[in-house]
């Protein structure tokens, strides 16, 4: 029953993805606060740019990790496929989402499993936190083998689980999952947020920990406790509307965290990444690679693999040309370059 539920959910979860209200008016990523400087004469041609960055062992073409969405369900394979071999052909990363169903029932991995059409992509395992205590380190490492995937997304999202009609509601035993599995994975361990942000005092707790890679994944994009909240009745649809809009906004997440934890963690930035020119923004203001998951799959769904494809060409464009326009060959020297922070980002970063 546990896993019908489960799968239930999974299949709800895209319905409203797909064509509902999931990101509420007023979220902002506050990406919006931050203006690249323009640069008239890069003295540099588009073909100079090298967008290459380093994730789980293996070299992406592009700073970009397709994040993770789904599994559970046919349909969800089929969304899984589609994103992995997308981000095969244009040298991306690429994360399952939550492998909770496969966990309470076996028959479920094929919707998880990707090689088959990717098997050279950088690939994310995926459980949430309270999943994982209950699992243990081996029930983990299992999930990961059984996808092949090169590490594990370990997922953080107490105010989607709070918000959730059978959602968790003891968030007690956390850190000490996060420091077992830091033994059992090392750097193949992606500890992530889920649309609500990690501020800096769990990031460095976190690093303390030996944690090194940490996906931000702020306010801005789709609110996963809109999602629930869509799904809810009574007092959780109420609390869901109340607390749609909470959290740490993607910029402020990102820079406060980066000030934080220093230059050699690696941070993704997720949470409303929509566009090539924001990609740009997050790797100015830190991050070595830039998380997405709704543009790509909202297109995915009206056009099928072709239609994602376009999309993702839309984004990479965008990408290149924001770096020619600072005059950057590289995301290490956009870093280098000026950049101007205003109004409520400036408020979040004192406060931070």
């Amino acid at each position: 029953m546990g896993e019908d539920i489960t799968a239930r959910r999974k299949d709800a979860h895209l319905d409203l993805c797909a064509t509902g209200d999931v990101e509420p008016t007023g979220n902002s990523t506050l990406l919006e606060c931050v203006r690249l400087v323009h640069c008239a004469m890069p003295e540099m041609a588009v073909d100079d740019v090298d967008l290459s960055a380093p994730f789980l062992g293996k070299r992406l073409r592009y700073p970009l990790l397709i994040t993770g969405m789904t599994g559970g369900t046919e349909r969800a394979g089929a969304v899984n496929r589609d994103m992995a071999l997308l981000a095969e052909r244009h040298g991306l990363a690429f994360g399952v989402g939550s492998q909770r169903a496969m966990a309470e029932d076996a028959s479920r991995a094929a919707s998880f499993q990707v090689r088959q059409v990717a098997p050279t992509v950088a690939l994310l395992g995926n459980i949430g936190l309270y999943q994982a205590v209950r699992l243990g380190v081996e029930g983990a490492r299992r999930l990961v083998d059984a996808i092949g995937a090169d590490g594990l997304a370990l997922h953080l999202n107490a105010g989607q689980e709070l918000t959730q009609p059978e959602g968790d509601r003891d968030f007690r035993g956390g850190y000490r999952v996060v420091e077992a599995l830091v033994q059992a994975f090392g750097d193949r361990l992606l500890v992530k947020e889920t649309g609500c942000g990690i501020g800096p005092d769990v990031a460095r707790r976190l690093v303390d920990l030996g944690v090194r890679n940490l996906d931000v994944s702020g306010l801005g994009g789709t609110s996963w406790v809109r999602v629930e909240q869509l799904r809810a009745s009574g007092v959780q649809a109420e609390l869901g509307a109340e607390f749609s809009t909470w959290g740490i906004p993607t910029a402020a997440a990102l820079a406060t965290v980066r000030r934080s934890v220093g230059p050699d963690i690696r941070l993704v930035a997720s949470g409303g990444i929509r566009t090539g020119l924001e990609v740009a923004k997050v790797l100015a203001l830190g991050a070595d690679l830039a998380g997405m998951a709704l543009p790509l799959f909202r297109a995915q769904q009206a056009g099928g693999f072709e239609g994602a494809e376009a999309a993702l060409g839309v984004i990479l464009a965008g990408l290149r040309q924001a770096l020619v326009l600072t005059g950057s060959r590289s995301c290490a020297e956009l870093r280098q370059r000026p950049r101007v922070v205003t109004g409520e980002l400036k408020d979040w970063l004192a406060a931070l």
